[in-house]
């Protein structure tokens, strides 16, 4: 994202020293790819701790993060099967510190041993890629989603993403044939933008508590074993639909090129889709509901053409929120996202088969 960070405090150790964990050791050093938060990796005599600094600009409201994440920890202890970070408090009591400059840190546990990847590389992989996901939305089925707040109002909310996209377009006219592509790609397609709001406010399926993010770099897997350990990356744990989790874990697991592949060459992965869906259905067949099931696909279907709409409206606006590195890439990045909704479409029928198997629905 464009939001940059603050400048990096100089003395990030007197930061740790507000925690309850002891004055650090060694370096603090730079932790991970991420691109909102600063996240360093801290050694003290007490252990190895994450401490991070909320974007502001992304999230104003950090304190809901931290009262979300405060409730998800303590409705996950004790319970087997996913990690949850542990927070660690500050001096003060609180889960997180405030600087005079009004920046809010926190300090998290390391979980040792721990990966991620960029991309999947086997089968099994695949398959614990949807068991984590399964095991966060077991772990959460029985908390009541109004306890959460909203830490990203309107995310995921695909007719907003469209709206502003027909705003975008009513001030300009295509500059290019691939601007063109893209936009008559989304007019075909605007009959679906609502299918899961319309779904939620008819009552046919529930809010849940949702990860929001969790694609592939935001999963940690043990660095021997290979089995997924975690979900990371919380900041977005809010109600939402579980439809748009799973269609936004496959976008990115099921897509072997990632978001910078060869434009409308990129393909939907089926070798990859079966498994998490069949593993994420283990974790999951006994709860949901039939017509949460039922549409499964649509979220799939609606992710990929949501993240494209995004990066396509921010290309319009002059890449005001997704970084980039050169004019044209959040274009680019569009046309990868529109050519995975149409391989899809064109593999409907078997993603609908792979479903219906992997919950019991198959005649």
């Amino acid at each position: 994202m464009s939001e940059t960070p603050n400048p990096i405090p100089p003395d990030l150790k007197a930061i740790v020293a507000g925690f309850a964990v002891g004055a650090p050791q060694g370096t603090i050093a730079p932790l991970g790819r991420g691109l909102i938060n600063d996240t360093f990796a801290v050694t003290t005599a007490a252990g190895c701790y994450v401490l991070q600094r909320v974007n502001q600009q992304v999230f104003p409201d950090p304190e809901r993060i931290m009262a979300n994440l405060a409730l998800l920890a303590a409705h996950a202890a004790g319970r087997a099967g996913l990690r949850v970070p542990a927070l660690i408090p500050a001096r003060d009591g609180r889960t997180f510190l405030r600087t005079p400059a009004g920046d809010l840190w926190r300090l998290m546990e390391l979980i040792p041993d721990a990966v991620t990847l960029d991309r999947l590389g086997s089968v099994e992989q695949a398959r614990q890629v949807g068991l984590a996901l399964g095991r966060f939305h077991r772990l959460t089925r029985d908390l009541e989603p109004t306890r959460l707040g909203f830490t990203l109002p309107g995310f995921h909310r695909t007719p907003d993403y469209l709206a502003r996209h027909l705003d975008l377009r009513a001030a300009l006219t295509p500059r290019d044939a691939a601007e063109s592509a893209c936009m008559a790609f989304i007019d075909e397609r605007v009959g679906m933008v609502g299918v899961l709001e319309q779904a939620l406010a008819g009552g046919l399926i529930p809010l849940r508590i949702t990860h929001g993010d969790p694609k592939i770099d935001n999963i940690l897997f043990h660095e021997a074993a290979g089995h997924a350990l975690a979900l990371i990356d919380l900041d977005t744990v809010q109600p939402g639909l579980i439809q748009h989790d799973l269609g936004d874990c496959l976008r990115s697991c099921c897509n072997r090129q990632g978001e910078s592949g060869e434009g409308w060459r990129v393909r939907f992965d089926l070798e990859f889709c079966a498994p998490i869906v069949s593993a994420y259905a283990d974790e999951t067949r006994d709860f949901l509901a039939s017509a949460e099931v039922e549409m499964l696909y649509d979220g799939i279907r609606l992710m990929p053409f949501e993240l494209g709409l995004r990066f396509l409206n921010d290309h319009l606006d002059g890449d005001r929120y997704f970084r980039v590195t050169h004019r044209g890439q959040n274009l680019h990045k569009a046309t990868v996202q529109f050519a995975l909704v149409a391989d899809i479409e064109a593999r409907e029928s078997d993603i609908r088969t792979l479903i219906d198997r992997a919950y019991c629905r198959a005649g």
